[in-house]
């Protein structure tokens, strides 16, 4: 079966991964890319989980050899997604998506011209810091460079497939899976995963 790959942005507090993750416990045959980053491990993470965490010298090393599919440096931080990863996932037939910026997104559309991407905004900056600071996480100076951040990254929404307000989690989960539902019913994915039925069906009578 021919897999999807699908981008999703948002500015951070936007719900993204709630919403993602949500999805996946829905919807069958999706991965989830984990994405390698040089930021420090919060409180709760996983690495392998949540991102694989390396050092700034292997991240580049790992950029030399071409071994990304996309990379950014964001907040003094890079960010990249692994190429074999993501080819093994869909080459096993599962959807994937990758949870990037709109300058990895950028790159992945140009090398990978299928890709379907969402956009995720929140409804409110108001709403937007308040989840920030739910988070307590962050000093006080921390949440306001994300929330010049999210101004900034949020003004690439033109630049996606879909968008999606996150105002009411439950609407925003199944507009998620409607996109997902409606792209594995394209003609071209229905046309694999049903070939012997067209055949068959459009066999000549007699």
């Amino acid at each position: 079966m021919q897999a999807n790959l699908f981008i999703v942005s948002a500015p951070s507090g936007a719900g993204k991964t709630s919403l993602v993750r949500a999805m996946m416990e829905r919807l069958g045959a999706i991965a989830f890319s984990v994405s390698h980053t040089t930021r420090a491990m919060r409180p709760g993470e996983q690495d392998g989980i949540d991102y694989h965490f390396v050092d700034v010298p292997t991240f580049e090393v790992e950029i030399a050899a071409g071994a990304f599919l996309e990379y950014a440096k964001v907040f003094e931080n890079y960010y990249g997604t692994a190429r074999t990863s993501v080819e093994a996932q869909l080459a096993a037939g599962q959807d994937v998506f990758l949870d990037i910026d709109w300058q990895g997104a950028r790159q992945i559309r140009a090398a990978w011209p299928g890709v379907v991407s969402i956009f995720i905004l929140p409804p409110s900056r108001a709403a937007l810091e308040s989840r920030l600071r739910d988070r307590g996480q962050d000093s006080d100076e921390i949440i306001a460079k994300r929330m010049r951040g999210a101004v900034s990254e949020s003004a690439h929404y033109d630049e996606y497939d879909y968008l999606i307000i996150n105002d009411d989690f439950p609407s925003a989960l199944e507009e998620l899976m409607a996109i997902v539902r409606a792209q594995r019913l394209r003609t071209s994915q229905q046309a694999l995963r049903h070939a012997d039925l067209l055949e068959r069906l459009l066999e000549p009578a007699g």
